[in-house]
């Protein structure tokens, strides 16, 4: 039943994330990491710093690297079709609603009250990875390394990918020389 795991567990975060696939990411964790045990925070952690630097959408990305992880190619095409399929329905389906309704105060105050649950989900996905790694590297290199990327992606305009790259290359290449 592991086939059908997989297939709910990335159907569930599509049809619930919505805002894309930054949404997507603390459901995905949950299922993957909380409630299927398929990786551990740490590595989940990887996979989305790695699927960040690949182009490409994050969704699709991180669902058929772990569906491929859990159950093999068969995992593979689960996830990419749970997580691919229900949204491309829906979105040909949403469309032609919102068009005949779309001066509806309800369709506007429907998409603005999920923008603060939205919030509330990437925080607590930041609060996991910050725990992750506090307990790996310590909080004052957490600390330095999540400032110096704030400074470099806000302020300083540099790709996500190139900071994600330079972390890697930290981790690999600074870190071995203190331990």
């Amino acid at each position: 039943m592991t086939w059908w795991h997989v297939l709910v567990g990335f159907l569930l975060p599509n049809l619930l994330g919505y805002g894309g696939g930054p949404a997507m990411i603390p459901l995905l964790q949950d299922q993957a990491v909380t409630h299927y045990h398929w990786l551990s925070n740490a590595e989940f952690a990887n996979v989305l710093a790695l699927g960040n630097v690949l182009p490409g959408p994050i969704a699709t990305k991180m669902a058929t690297f772990i569906g491929y992880q859990v159950e093999g190619w068969l995992g593979l095409v689960l996830a990419l079709a749970a997580t691919v399929v229900p949204s491309a329905i829906a979105l040909i389906l949403l469309m032609r609603l919102l068009n005949r309704f779309r001066q509806s105060d309800a369709v506007k105050g429907m998409t603005a009250m999920v923008q603060p649950v939205i919030t509330v989900l990437m925080i607590a996905l930041t609060w996991e990875f910050g725990k992750t790694s506090v307990l790996k590297i310590g909080w004052i290199q957490s600390l330095i390394i999540a400032a110096l990327s704030l400074w470099l992606m806000q302020w300083r305009k540099v790709h996500p990918a190139l900071v994600i790259v330079g972390a890697f290359a930290y981790g690999g290449v600074v870190l071995p020389l203190f331990q």
